[in-house]
């Protein structure tokens, strides 16, 4: 992270926001692809999609983030810097920039960076290794 800050992409999962680093992010699509899913797959694999030709992994992040709720999110962030994964959210929300000011590591764990306060709600930053 520079002193400048970083840019993060917010997403929700359930009444939960996380974020991630945007350099971890390729693209995001709609979830409207069936998946397809994969026999004896690790629990936090939904299955795989056809994107542009491409097969990738749909990787669901509540199993990691220890999140309730159903499989059935809207949209999927395609990311960078795991080959051909995706994660399936509820929703995206925006980026915005996050200095190291804003970020408390103090609730820094194995999945995540720490939170950082987002006017009366806390937005978690996930790392996507993690994740997948």
């Amino acid at each position: 992270m520079t002193d400048d800050g970083t840019d993060v992409l917010v997403f929700s999962l359930e009444d939960g926001r996380y974020c991630i680093d945007i350099a971890h992010v390729d693209e995001i699509v709609d979830a409207t692809e069936d998946v397809t899913p994969i026999p004896n797959a690790e629990e936090n694999v939904v299955g795989v999609v056809d994107l542009r030709g491409e097969t990738t992994t749909v990787v669901d992040p509540r199993v990691e983030l220890d999140v309730d709720g159903s499989t059935d999110g809207n949209r999927i962030v395609v990311l960078s810097s795991e080959e051909s994964t995706g994660l399936l959210v509820d929703d995206v929300h925006e980026v915005e920039s996050v200095t190291p000011e804003d970020v408390d590591d103090a609730a820094e764990t194995e999945t995540s960076r720490g939170v950082v306060r987002r006017d009366d709600q806390f937005v978690v930053w996930v790392e996507p290794s993690a994740l997948v």
